[in-house]
């Protein structure tokens, strides 16, 4: 442990419920102030959306879900069930509910909010992951730009244009536009079929399971011990915090963090958390290529994120809604598969490994849930959409901030899980 000194009456002791970035972020920024931390999680360390997602640290490319033209295009998603978003069919009067509340969130005015309280997340959250390497956690963090790709200049101009918007609300994104060579040097698997791209300076990407698995590391040689159950309740009493499993395992402490993605709605929602959150899940799988690959692969049209990984392509896409436990659908594979097939050379799909599907907790009005609830001693932290790792490590420590000193700082003002 850090041996920071301990600020105020803070608690000495906390439990942190999920054991994946935020969870464990979490748990180390309080080891920093001195708490003694126990981790829980069902399936243990990066079992949830942390393990196999794209891995980018990319504070320019946190564009929020609901801008206007996701509502169009999930209206005409409906109908292809090949599309990058997939709503299944069926009756799930919560889906529905939360898929209104979203709509009705898709105007400028929300998605600029989202974009304004996202800045300080964003400003920091490149210093949080290099806080906690420069403190013990081995793995490393790359930088590299990333490159979106298209077929013509005019598909290029719309991300373009929310960069500009992204400038309009206070996001600053350092880019240019590539095209011809430029393009092939910074993407040496592209087929004809792309044209024009365009450049996203300054960004980071990760392993994430090793980055995750490597941070769960230390956070048990700091003292924290991680326990691996399923929490079905927590209740405080008389200044302690207790989780329970449904098997009657308990654990005590002084405050408890309920970082379980997906999940949070749980356990989150008889505490006051009433802002509607679904499973945004989203796919991956690996695959060998036949030239290395210099830094990530953005394809907006077809909404897919490509990095390198391990000497080959991890490829991520897909944004389906559905049960956080439900199975892999192989047909999301293929979609994928089937989309980006003419935009890439040199990728041998037919050997891919490592297929997955995580549950991405999306909120419905583009902004995550960060702090404490109506119980003294219970804080909330999720939400956050496709950005949960690179926001992972910032939100943790500002939430750590806020348990010790009792105290809310102001860039978690806009993510009150009481709104």
């Amino acid at each position: 442990m850090s041996g920071v000194e301990r600020i105020g009456d803070g608690p000495r002791s906390v439990i942190v419920v999920g054991a994946g970035i935020v969870g464990l972020s979490t748990a180390w920024f309080l080891q920093e102030h001195g708490v003694q931390v126990d981790v829980v999680d069902r399936g243990g360390i990066a079992a949830g959306a942390s393990w196999g997602n794209a891995g980018w640290i990319a504070p320019g490319l946190t564009i929020p879900l609901n801008e206007p033209s996701v509502l169009r295009y999930g209206l005409r998603s409906l109908v292809n069930p090949a599309a990058p978003l997939h709503i299944p069919a069926g009756v799930d009067p919560g889906l529905w509910a939360f898929l209104a509340r979203f709509a009705a969130n898709c105007r400028w005015s929300s998605w600029t909010r989202a974009v304004r309280a996202n800045l300080p997340l964003n400003d920091e959250c490149i210093e949080a992951f290099e806080a906690l390497t420069a403190g013990g956690v081995d793995a490393p963090l790359v930088r590299a730009p990333i490159t979106a790709a298209f077929r013509t200049p005019r598909q290029a101009e719309g991300l373009l244009r929310e960069l500009r918007r992204l400038g309009e609300a206070g996001q600053r994104v350092e880019h240019g536009t590539l095209s011809g060579a430029r393009l092939a040097e910074h993407v040496p698997l592209a087929s004809g079929a792309l044209q024009a791209g365009v450049r996203i300076d300054g960004q980071r990407y990760v392993d994430p399971g090793r980055f995750v698995h490597a941070l769960g590391e230390a956070v048990m040689a700091r003292g924290a011990t991680v326990h691996a159950f399923e929490v079905s309740g927590v209740r405080g009493d008389g200044g302690r915090v207790t989780v329970r499993s449904p098997h009657g395992t308990t654990l005590s402490a002084d405050a408890v963090v309920l970082a379980t993605g997906a999940w949070l709605p749980r356990l989150a929602s008889r505490w006051g958390v009433r802002v509607p959150l679904r499973a945004g899940r989203g796919y991956s799988f690996t695959v060998p290529v036949d030239r290395p690959v210099p830094g990530p692969i953005y394809l907006p049209d077809v909404r897919v994120a490509c990095t390198p990984y391990q000497g080959a392509l991890r490829v991520a896409g897909t944004m389906e809604f559905r049960d956080p436990d439900a199975p892999l659908v192989p047909a999301r594979l293929e979609a994928i598969i089937a989309s980006v097939r003419p935009l890439l050379e040199g990728v041998r799909w037919a050997e891919r490994t490592d297929e997955w599907v995580g549950p991405r907790p999306v909120t419905s009005d583009g902004r995550p849930l960060i702090g404490a609830v109506r119980e003294p001693g219970i804080y909330v932290a999720g939400g956050h959409g496709m950005w949960g790792l690179a926001h992972g490590p910032v939100t943790g420590r500002l939430l750590a901030e806020q348990i010790v000193t009792g105290k809310q700082p102001d860039a978690l003002r806009e993510f009150d899980p009481l709104r």
